[in-house]
């Protein structure tokens, strides 16, 4: 993956290692989630969506600080952006309904909802159960159902998700078509 000078390369795994290292609920959504389940368009950035409660907030933001997380503002170089005024804890957090950051591991979005297809503000425990578990260097992984992050790409609808639901749409329908291949064999496997 390539990056301007002043964008660090994403580390997905360092990022993740991080949150797990201090015990943060979440899922994974967005471009990585898609990557996860075998997209091959690139993404830039982490989204990351966690459970909202207050004790979950302050671990993410002590991950968030380790990781020398700081606003990304478009329009500001990272040097300015590092100038603003920005605490990173679980108050401001919760009262943030998207953020975007910038580590030393990658650029880091943090969201409170998801949209589905009608627009709907999905939160954590709206999704969590539909959630597959990916392994990553031996580390469970939460990540968001295809079917969910495709439901908020035709939500958002911009040129980009415009560009990546064809592939989606065909990895979903062959995860679905597997899952259904494994449930006819359950049923007919004569064994005991």
């Amino acid at each position: 993956m390539t990056s301007s000078p002043e964008e660090p390369v994403l580390d997905v795994e360092r990022i993740l290692a991080t949150l797990d290292r201090r015990h943060v609920d979440y899922l994974v959504v967005g471009g990585v989630s898609c990557r996860l389940q075998g997209a091959l368009r690139p993404t830039k950035d982490l989204d990351c969506l966690p459970d909202r409660s207050p004790d979950n907030l302050a671990r993410l933001a002590a991950a968030m600080r380790e990781l020398n997380a700081r606003l990304r503002v478009a329009g500001l170089t990272d040097a300015e952006a590092c100038r603003l005024p920005t605490q990173v804890d679980g108050m401001s957090l919760s009262q943030m309904e998207l953020s975007t950051w910038r580590t030393d591991a990658g650029d880091f979005d943090v969201l409170a909802t998801m949209p589905d297809r009608h627009g709907a503000h999905l939160r954590y425990e709206d999704l969590v159960s539909r959630a597959i578990t990916v392994d990553i260097s031996g580390r469970p992984i939460r990540v968001a159902a295809l079917a969910d992050v495709i439901a908020s790409k035709e939500w958002a609808d911009r040129p980009k998700d415009r560009q990546a639901l064809p592939e989606l749409r065909d990895l979903d329908r062959r995860a679905r078509l597997t899952a259904d291949e494994v449930v006819i064999i359950a049923r007919t496997d004569p064994s005991p």
